[in-house]
């Protein structure tokens, strides 16, 4: 067996080859190199092919090449539609982050400046529509307030004196966008009962060399109904929101909710300023009556607004002599509120007499009110004015730098006669810090602004927050209240 297992691997070896000679072949040997058989396999008959039209082969390789040039292309065309929404998403979320902050210089050099070449009407109910819809930017910084900016108002902290006046959100469209802009206190209106038109258009003016306002609006207003239905659903959307956020037993029962801030967020209030309709001429109580059952429940403070210079009565009530009697029916009525009992505030006009502000003032103080504002737009026009005489000489109510001094003044005159019994918000002219500051060495507890927003954009609370506190130094908002040099 032995020799027939080595013929046959002879059979399936080559040779061994030694050095310095040539292989000699066996039979076995020559049998592997020579057969045909091995050297040349024949295929079976089935296994050949007739040869393809040469035509359709080029074609059919076209066909091929085509095929991955589409794909190609088509990988290319991904990769970039790729790197595209890559870069589209990046780019969007710098530019949100960046648009979000009301800091960005874009707003101050850009976006207010472009704004102010369109009708002032049309831009302020723009400004609007995008705060109700959240397409407004807000104060990053707005939750670290500074603890030197706190004061207290009725008994209640408020996180920082800085507040909307009202006429900005008329109808309570944007309560939430504004709180975001950083201010302590927002107040909404003036709020008539029924709707009504107000005065013909146009009756908004800008007087730009001097970074004023006219307005003549005439409490144009939606009435009661839909800003206060805007207003209950907010108050149940942060009710829900608050107890989320912490365990039912101590959002119920530690405070209970008739002692909770009713702007649904902790230091900061909701204010809502009443009028009256203008086609009536009773100048009776009845529709702040109506208001207070309208929105007392859900606002911190409401307004008692008998200062409108755009109205047919110009604020006749604060001079007939009847205004004791008016505000203190207002407050009986008030007192009969089960639940919670919002603060009233009166707010006068600076273009009174001396003598007629401390009659008001007394007034308050008799009725039991629980605050005045000072002050509300003016019908003088100063000698400062720098704007367009036709600008300058149309009807309504002028706002903005020039109208501070007339309110510092009457601020003054009022503070005589309260002496820190009732606080006081100082109002009108406001556009920086050092404004802020003189006011509450006036008197002033807290501050409101509207017309500085209009030529600085929505920056314009965090930069008076900002100057307020440089000017401040080691000292508090509450240290100078009421210590007025002058």
């Amino acid at each position: 067996m032995l020799p027939a297992l080595r013929s046959q691997l002879r059979l399936r070896t080559l040779p061994t080859v030694r050095p310095g000679r040539i292989p000699r072949l066996g039979f076995s040997e020559r049998t592997l190199y020579s057969s045909p058989l091995l050297a040349s396999p024949k295929l079976p008959v089935d296994e050949f092919r007739p040869l393809e039209d040469p035509v359709k082969a080029v074609n059919a390789e076209a066909e091929v090449e085509a095929e991955s040039a589409e794909r190609a292309q088509a990988r290319a065309t991904g990769q970039r539609i790729f790197r595209i929404g890559l870069w589209t998403v990046a780019v969007g979320t710098v530019a949100t982050w960046y648009l979000s902050d009301v800091e960005a210089g874009i707003y101050d050099r850009v976006v207010m400046p472009f704004l102010r070449r369109l009708d002032p009407e049309t831009v302020h109910r723009f400004s609007i529509a995008m705060a109700a819809w959240g397409l407004v930017p807000y104060d990053k910084r707005q939750r670290t307030d500074d603890a030197r900016l706190r004061t207290t108002l009725w008994g209640r902290e408020l996180r920082n004196p800085i507040g909307l006046a009202a006429g900005y959100d008329k109808h309570a469209e944007a309560v939430d966008a504004m709180f975001d802009l950083g201010f302590g206190m927002v107040e909404v209106g003036s709020i008539t009962p029924e709707p009504q038109e107000g005065n013909p258009r146009p009756r908004v003016f800008r007087l730009e060399d001097d970074r004023s306002v006219i307005n003549r609006y005439g409490l144009n207003s939606d009435g009661y109904a839909p800003p206060s239905l805007r207003i209950n659903r907010r108050y149940w959307r942060q009710v829900v929101e608050n107890l989320q956020k912490e365990p039912v037993d101590d959002y119920l029962l530690v405070e209970p909710m008739e002692q909770r801030y009713r702007s649904g967020l902790e230091g900061r209030f909701l204010g809502v300023n009443l009028g009256r309709n203008t086609r009536r001429r009773d100048t009776g109580a009845a529709d702040y009556l109506v208001g207070l059952r309208a929105f007392g429940d859900r606002a911190d403070y409401a307004v008692i607004n008998v200062s409108c210079p755009n109205t047919p009565d110009k604020g006749s009530q604060q001079r007939d002599g009847k205004l004791v009697g008016l505000l203190k029916e207002i407050v009986a009525y008030r007192d009969q509120i089960e639940d919670f009992k919002p603060r009233l505030v009166v707010k006068i006009s600076p273009d009174l007499t001396p003598q007629e502000l401390r009659t008001v003032a007394e007034a308050a103080l008799e009725a039991n009110m629980d605050g005045i504002i000072v002050s509300n737009t003016t019908t003088q026009r100063p000698a400062t004015l720098q704007s367009d005489p036709a600008v300058v000489a149309q009807t309504g109510g002028l706002s903005g730098p020039p109208l501070r001094d007339l309110a510092l003044s009457a601020l003054r005159e009022v503070y005589k006669v309260t002496q820190g019994r009732i606080p006081i918000i100082g109002c009108g002219g406001i556009s920086s810090g050092a404004d802020a500051i003189l006011f509450a060495r006036a008197g002033a507890n807290a501050v409101q602004i509207y017309t500085a927003m209009v030529y600085g954009g929505p920056a314009v609370p965090r930069r008076i927050k900002d100057e307020v506190l440089e000017l401040l130094g080691d000292q508090k908002w509450t240290d100078i209240i009421g210590k007025d040099d002058s």
